[in-house]
């Protein structure tokens, strides 16, 4: 379904693939995904390393949805407020790609977000197979 081309060493090192092949499969276009509380709904505004394990939790709860899972992301854009952030965020998405398949991936840093507290923005593309 998905050729996760392997990348160099320093490309491992920040946990993306250079690029990815697939064929077949449904495309889902995941929205921009950041929250300002977690699945307990206790706030967690403020609280980069919180908001990136929920964004992840949140991701993969829509892609289960559409019958797939986080690990058929493909690729995915970052945004994070702070660059001090972008080492821990790095660490973060390897734990949630165990298999070493990362996603194609930009990490951008933003001046703000939509509403104060939010550290981190995910949009991403996922490829799920197609059912038989």
């Amino acid at each position: 379904m998905a050729k996760y081309l392997e990348g160099t060493d320093r490309q491992k090192s920040r946990a993306y693939s250079p690029a990815v092949i697939t064929e077949g499969g449904r495309i889902v276009w995941l929205a921009g995904q950041t929250t300002l509380v977690d699945g307990d709904g206790k706030d967690i505004s403020g609280n980069f390393e919180a908001q990136t394990h929920e964004v992840f939790t949140l991701i993969d709860q829509t892609l289960r949805r559409a019958g797939g899972a986080l690990a058929n992301l493909v690729t995915m854009t970052v945004f994070i407020k702070e660059p001090r952030h972008g080492d821990r965020f790095v660490e973060l998405r390897r734990q949630k790609f165990p298999d070493g398949n990362y996603p194609a991936s930009a990490l951008i840093t933003v001046t703000n977000f939509a509403r104060p507290g939010m550290e981190i923005e995910i949009q991403a593309t996922a490829v799920i197979a197609d059912r038989a």
